[in-house]
């Protein structure tokens, strides 16, 4: 594949990286970037001298969420999962589409079978958390943002719903009726962030571990990562993704029957306005 919105490089023996570079769009994910990401991550997967991967990205924030003027059609990109029907009229085509592109995808990257790493700065915004969350380790920059605004759309959070698991119901509640922001400190004493460091050694550091998680046998890493992904799902972590994704749905038919498409259109001057207020 001809990746036009990511590079991949090895920066150390036994370390693959991947880093988003689709700068003037903050690094919003378009389906195109979605797929190239997939690809270089099963690529990474399938490599024997690769232990380790990095998540990177280049420019001031590490991703701004969907791209919500992407108007490729999924048709048009080889499918992962099962799920077809994606022009399927009203809700069921949509379904199908976030089962596919969202969630599909999500569950995919989280069960690969190597450790990687997401190294995030500045904004890491909505869909950005899909970037992180499904992998194994953060390291964030000091001036690292999460945030997820999306209930101004009318629907419960990213479609990757793990908000709860990775930040505490207590947290999870006030970020969603909010819409509001943590910093890296704030994501790094609740559990969500390994390592908070300054952005001038944020590369140095997420590599340095890298390369120590390299060092390890392949078979150890894997037989952890599947350790602790079980773990995960005896407390009921893939039901849980699974029966959220379900009121996704009923977020987006709601809009579609009260405001003529799947999302509230205030939604977004909404977050807009409130970004600008704390900036």
């Amino acid at each position: 594949m001809d990746y036009t919105r990511i590079s991949c490089d090895r920066p150390a023996e036994g370390v693959a990286r991947i880093t988003l570079t689709r700068t003037d769009k903050a690094n919003a994910q378009d389906k195109a970037m979605l797929y190239e990401l997939d690809h270089a991550l099963v690529d990474a997967a399938r490599d024997d001298d690769v232990r380790c991967i990095v998540l990177a990205a280049e420019g001031e924030h590490f991703s701004s969420g969907h791209d919500l003027r992407d108007d490729s059609e999924l048709a048009d990109f080889d499918g992962v999962t099962l799920w077809s029907g994606f022009d399927e009229p009203g809700q069921a085509g949509q379904m199908a589409s976030e089962h596919e592109m969202y969630l599909g995808l999500c569950r995919r990257w989280r069960d690969l079978p190597k450790p990687v790493i997401a190294q995030v700065q500045g904004k890491c915004m909505a869909g950005g958390l899909m970037l992180v969350w499904p992998f194994d380790i953060v390291v964030a920059s000091e001036d690292a943002r999460f945030s997820d605004p999306t209930v101004a759309f009318g629907v419960n959070g990213v479609e990757y719903f793990a908000h709860v698991w990775e930040l505490g119901h207590r947290k999870a509640r006030e970020l969603l009726f909010t819409g509001g922001e943590l910093t890296a400190e704030e994501c790094r004493t609740i559990g969500m962030v390994n390592h908070v460091v300054p952005r001038g050694e944020l590369e140095a550091f997420t590599l340095d571990m890298a390369a120590r998680i390299a060092r390890r046998p392949l078979i150890g890493l894997r037989l952890a990562k599947l350790a602790c992904n079980q773990s995960l799902d005896a407390q009921g972590y893939s039901t849980a993704l699974q029966a959220a994704m379900g009121w996704q749905q009923v977020g987006h038919a709601n809009a579609r029957l009260v405001h003529g498409m799947p999302v509230d259109p205030a939604g977004a001057e909404t977050i807009r306005r409130e970004a600008k207020a704390r900036d």
